[in-house]
């Protein structure tokens, strides 16, 4: 057996269990140099919905916990929809994105139970090829009857959503709160807006490149227009520029991870000096550091209710609803279950992201047995 193969079992064994995942498919296609993975994990409540990722180092092991963190999300907010993901290995900036994005669709057209959606390195644009080759997408433009989640800022819009009701329940008025936001991406802008409406502070955000400091607070809408020119934010004089992980030892009192994965780990959760945390991004702390900062008194909002805002947006437009009914369905779903969440945590004496798996898994176990009585 050689070694990668020896690798991918051990991968598969240490990850599979009950819920899936339920297939994992490597695509290359030898014309384009297309290299993708896209992992099915569960299906028991519906074809699943989940992102098509474009970044050179994507792994498998990141594409399944990806899907599962989908199963998950789709499952705690009420979705009809199972988890999947995928991933293209390839430069997003890349000149041949179109044909690269387009392979990847005809290569997938025959897996009718996932719906493929905008994620880190691709977007609308991206989702309008693949809706081309497979008549199938979400996070559409508007031209095609898409609602365009990046330009409407839904997930950003959740994670206020969120914070909002963590507010309220922990008392941390936002009015004034000290936010560092890693990663200035299309979540993490969307944040800030929407929190900036609500009179916080955005005192550090960061890029690939850079951190950017001002403890006054950082002038939000001329670095959105100065990165909309390709500027990046440590270059932008409106504050301090700092290495990039600087960031995550500012001093703040709600910190939004919106980038990769892991960002936090038992190495380093000592690092972050903060009260709340929203998880923008998926899976960016590792459960044994999630536990280690619950242990220290900081609350986290888990990415699985916190960043759920882009597919409930993508589960409106594939039911041909409207703009409005999507911030709605925000509004009641990840207020709804934010609130439950921190109640679990309270009365059952328990970690934020063990309650917010028992939030998902009930819908998902009860279909699964639903399943097998047919």
């Amino acid at each position: 057996m050689e070694r990668g193969e020896d690798m991918y079992t051990q991968y598969i064994d240490n990850f599979a269990d009950e819920l899936g995942p339920e297939q994992i498919i490597h695509i290359y296609d030898p014309k384009t140099q297309l290299r993708a993975i896209v992992a099915i994990d569960n299906l028991a409540l519906g074809p699943a919905i989940g992102g098509t990722r474009m970044m050179p180092d994507v792994t498998t092991r990141e594409v399944f916990r990806l899907a599962r963190a989908m199963t998950l999300k789709n499952a705690v907010n009420g979705l009809k929809h199972g988890g999947a993901k995928s991933g293209i290995v390839a430069d997003p900036r890349s000149p041949d994105k179109e044909t690269l994005v387009r392979t990847f669709a005809r290569a997938i057209r025959d897996i009718k139970g996932y719906i493929p959606g905008p994620d880190m390195g691709t977007d609308e644009q991206s989702m309008a090829w693949v809706h081309e080759e497979t008549g199938r997408a979400v996070g559409l433009p508007r031209m095609l009857g898409g609602l365009p989640l990046d330009e409407l800022g839904m997930t950003g819009y959740g994670v206020a959503v969120a914070a909002d009701v963590a507010s309220d329940v922990i008392g941390l008025p936002l009015k004034g709160a000290r936010v560092a936001i890693q990663g200035f991406g299309n979540v993490g802008k969307a944040a800030a807006k929407f929190l900036l409406e609500r009179g916080v502070k955005v005192i550090a955000v960061n890029d690939s490149k850079g951190t950017l400091h001002d403890s006054v607070g950082i002038d939000i809408p001329s670095l959105l227009k100065f990165v909309a020119g390709g500027g990046k934010v440590a270059d932008s004089r409106l504050g301090q520029p700092m290495e990039r992980d600087a960031l995550l030892t500012v001093e703040s009192d709600i910190f939004i991870p919106a980038a990769r994965p892991d960002v936090f780990t038992e190495l380093n959760q000592h690092l972050l000096n903060t009260q709340l945390v929203l998880e923008g991004a998926n899976i960016p702390i590792t459960r044994e550091a999630a536990e280690k900062l619950h242990a220290r008194g900081v609350w986290i909002i888990p990415d699985i209710i916190a960043n759920s805002g882009g597919v409930i947006c993508a589960a409106m437009e594939y039911q041909g609803r409207t703009a409005n009914d999507a911030f709605a369905a925000i509004r009641e779903t990840i207020g709804r279950n934010t609130r439950e969440v921190l109640r679990r945590v309270r009365e059952n004496k328990t970690v934020p992201h063990k309650a917010a798996l028992d939030m998902a898994r009930e819908p998902i176990d009860e279909a699964m047995e639903r399943n097998a009585m047919i």
